[in-house]
């Protein structure tokens, strides 16, 4: 529901502070809010005022052009006969040719306004009516409703007696409505695009629209402040209570026409007395809460208990994730620590290395002193090795050489 308040105060016009009664809620202020309803309605109804444009027909085909066929080394396109200008030998026609047709040009026989369905334009309506009687969503639409009472804003119907434009602004500020007009009057300026050259060169932001149920001159008094709006309580019209398809403008009813609304619109189980076969928008769900719907006793009761799943680790590196390593080789980290404090000069770490460096090298030494010189060191050895075997080798080539001279002295 968009709201439950059950009455609404009436307030006199003249003197805001005074109350002169009370009126029940109509039950069309409590329809369901459909935004996406009143987007697509307001969307299709927009596009019945448009008026049917198209380029001519003849428009890049108003020349005697030909093509120059092949053998002139040059693209077959339609070109401009004559010679002497600049302009005889261009391309025509094409619509990549400069001066050329359009493709796929417009044509007044697009299909350019929208059926609505009667009911969902009546939905969307009193989406729109709910909407503004919410103030969270008639200030996130912009308007500046701080000084207002109440939202509703009924007034008594004196105000529809109203001639003067004077007077009109005058009862509207007392009403509370004095920023919302100085924002319109701010808000003026130059539209953007090609339209400000086409009558329509200013643009500003939309204030108040006044329902009313008679118009006693309250039509001619409001028509001149700007974005101040009036509507018939018969006749409302969505692109005036959501534009640009966003509902929640701030609205002003008179009080006649605020009675009317029960009298047009009626309840959810009477149906709309003045519209035939039409009944208010009825809630998807008469609770929105969902959490609190899941985790209601009356559903957890029912449920399943939650599946348990098996999960797998994730893999993990050794040589990248120090945790890990540690468990595959516990004092990974201190002997890393300890080999990183080594390299660093100053520390006792570095010192130890260093003496026990000192020390290999001393040993080193002395063993090669003692051990390898003379002809008993390794590769002396190893080399008398070869010498022998190398020795063994020419004495028998030698031999078999005098073995085959003798042969042919023979």
């Amino acid at each position: 529901m968009a709201t439950a308040r059950p009455v609404v105060s009436i307030y006199n016009f003249e003197n805001p502070s005074e109350k002169t009664g009370t009126v029940p809620m109509p039950y069309v202020l409590q329809s369901p809010l459909r935004p996406d309803l009143v987007r697509e309605v307001h969307t299709n109804m927009a596009k019945n005022k448009r008026q049917a444009y198209a380029v001519s027909p003849k428009a890049g085909y108003d020349t005697a052009a030909e093509s120059w066929c092949t053998g002139r080394a040059v693209a077959r396109i339609p070109r401009a006969p004559g010679g002497g200008t600049h302009r005889a030998g261009q391309a025509a026609f094409g619509n990549q040719a400069r001066g050329g047709g359009m493709f796929n040009p417009t044509k007044i026989w697009r299909r350019w306004h929208r059926r609505v369905n009667v009911t969902k334009k009546r939905h969307a309506v009193a989406v729109a009516l709910a909407a503004s009687s919410l103030p969270p969503l008639v200030m996130a639409r912009g308007h500046r409703i701080n000084q207002v009472a109440e939202l509703p804003l009924v007034v008594t119907d004196g105000i529809e007696s109203l001639t003067k434009t004077k007077q009109a602004v005058e009862a509207l500020k007392k009403l509370g409505c004095g920023e919302e007009l100085q924002k319109v009057i701010d808000s003026k300026a130059l539209r953007a695009g090609k339209g400000k050259a086409r009558s329509r060169r200013y643009v500003q932001r939309l204030g108040p629209l006044v329902i009313y149920n008679e118009d006693n001159g309250i039509t001619r008094a409001m028509r001149n402040i700007p974005g101040v709006e009036t509507a018939h309580i018969d006749r409302l019209n969505l692109l005036r209570l959501a534009p640009g398809g966003a509902f929640g403008r701030f609205v002003i009813f008179t009080e006649s026409a605020f009675k009317k609304l029960s009298e047009i619109y009626g309840t959810l189980k009477s149906g709309a007395p003045l519209k035939k076969g039409y009944t208010l928008p009825r809630a998807a769900m008469d609770n929105a809460d969902l959490a609190r719907i899941i985790n209601s006793t009356e559903v957890q009761s029912v449920l399943r208990p939650k599946m348990e799943r098996s999960t797998h680790a994730m893999k993990r590196n050794a040589l990248k994730n120090k945790e890990f390593m540690e468990e595959l080789n516990p004092g990974s980290t201190e002997r890393k620590a300890s080999l990183q404090k080594a390299s660093e000069k100053g520390t006792a770490e570095f010192e130890e290395v260093q003496k026990k460096k000192k020390a290999r090298i001393e040993e080193s030494k002395k063993y090669n002193k003692e051990n390898k010189k003379g002809d008993d060191t390794f590769y002396k050895t190893l080399m008398k090795a070869f010498e022998a075997k190398a020795a063994a080798d020419a004495a028998k080539k030698a031999a078999e050489k005098a073995e085959e001279e003798g042969e042919d002295e023979e």
